[in-house]
Parts: C-alpha cells; sequence; structure tokens
C-alpha cells in the first residue's frame, strides 16, 4: 500500500496550508528562515520539503548544499522547477523515510517541519543517527482541538493521512532526542488562527566520538 503523501497532489496541499484560516504555508515560511541562519551550517538537509517553501531564503553564497528529501516524487520535481537559482547547490532524494536511509548524506543541520508528525520520533532517531548532524531543528504542531487537519475545502485530500499519524508530544520528542545524544536548545511557539500552535525545537548534539562516516 502506498504512503497517502505520495497520492496528495501538490496543488491541494499548499493551498490548504496557505487558506487565512491555516496559515501554516505562511508561517512555516518565516519559521524556517530563521531556521536556516540561525546556526554555522553550510550543508543543510530539510526532510519532506514538499515543494520547496522557504527555499527562496537560501543563500548560496553561505549555504553550500541543500539537501532536499521527500517521499513523492513528483514534489521533489516541482520543487526543482521552482527554484532554477539552486541549480548545483539543491539536491533531491525521493526516499521513504520509514524504509531504508543509507542514501542520504551527512548534513551540518537537519530541518523537519510538520514531518515528524507522519514518521514517529523512532523513525526520526533512525534518520539523525545515520545523517549525524550537529544541529537538528524541528516544527511540530500540537492540536487544541480533536483534528490534526483543519477544516477546509481541500480537506477531503488528507483523509488517508489518519493511517500513517502519530500525535507527537513535545517531552516525548526531547526524551527521544536526548537518548540519542541531542539536548534542547531553542523554543519557539506560534499561535495559528485555528486553534492550532507551531512549536519550533531545536537540538544541538553532544559531542563524544566523531563516526568514520563524518569524518569521510
Amino acid at each position: 500500500m502506498k504512503n497517502p503523501w505520495e497520492e496528495i497532489e501538490l496543488v491541494d496541499y499548499e493551498n490548504h496550508m496557505k487558506l487565512s484560516s491555516v496559515l501554516q504555508h505562511q508561517t512555516m515560511n518565516i519559521m524556517m528562515k530563521k531556521q536556516l541562519y540561525q546556526y554555522p551550517a553550510g550543508v543543510i538537509m530539510i526532510l519532506g520539503i514538499a515543494g520547496g517553501n522557504g527555499l527562496e531564503h537560501i543563500d548560496p553564497r553561505i549555504i553550500k548544499k541543500v539537501y532536499g528529501v521527500d517521499i513523492n516524487k513528483v514534489y521533489l520535481e516541482e520543487c526543482e522547477k521552482r527554484y532554477p537559482q539552486l541549480n548545483g547547490k539543491l539536491h533531491l532524494f525521493c526516499v521513504d523515510l520509514l524504509g531504508d536511509v543509507a542514501t542520504l548524506p551527512y548534513a551540518d543541520l537537519v530541518v523537519a517541519n510538520l514531518l515528524l508528525e507522519y514518521i514517529g520520533c523512532a523513525c526520526f532517531q533512525k534518520v539523525i543517527k545515520w545523517v549525524e548532524p550537529r544541529y537538528v531543528s524541528c516544527i511540530i504542531q500540537i492540536n487544541t482541538d480533536a483534528c490534526f487537519v483543519s477544516e477546509s475545502p481541500y480537506s477531503h485530500a488528507f483523509d488517508g493521512l489518519s493511517r500513517v499519524y502519530h500525535k507527537i508530544e513535545e517531552r516525548s520528542l526531547i526524551r527521544a532526542m536526548e537518548n540519542i545524544d541531542y539536548c534542547v536548545v531553542l523554543r519557539e511557539e506560534i499561535s495559528l488562527p485555528n486553534h492550532k500552535k507551531l512549536v519550533r525545537l531545536d537540538f544541538e548534539q553532544q559531542i563524544k566520538n566523531i563516526s568514520e562516516r563524518r569524518r569521510s
């Protein structure tokens, strides 16, 4: 059975997120600009990159490489078309993070916004342990109502997401990251108009031993 994210049209996803009653597309764009430059990171990996919201903030004079990862090949093709100015800097990977992640390269910073809800903390630990970034920046959604997808004319497009949805608690994520030697260094919370809020949590690796893979 396909992952539901492989069947959701990008136009439905983005139009839903841009609605004034949802406002997640615009809010995450602003938050990502901060994420990209919060730490000294020349190589950045964005998990769940979709159509590339926020990539317009990439300054190729500062950021050497951007790795974009998504399960939906069509999203990645559109992302590449939208940002020709990043040719040679933007490298896209069509990967199911619930499967084999061995094709993912090392990055200084991993950004994962509204992704953990669809892979879970255990899978995220696996990805981070493989990529070995110095910094990790996540945005999770906190629901103050019962529905994790806001009502909109596009809601029907997301009906299949309940099959892969994980409720992510802030404390559970922090514990999961501590278990793989990452400590929280920043927290930011922004309220949305749809009885939800976005919480940004940043983590820094507690350096012990640098692996052979990272040296290479």
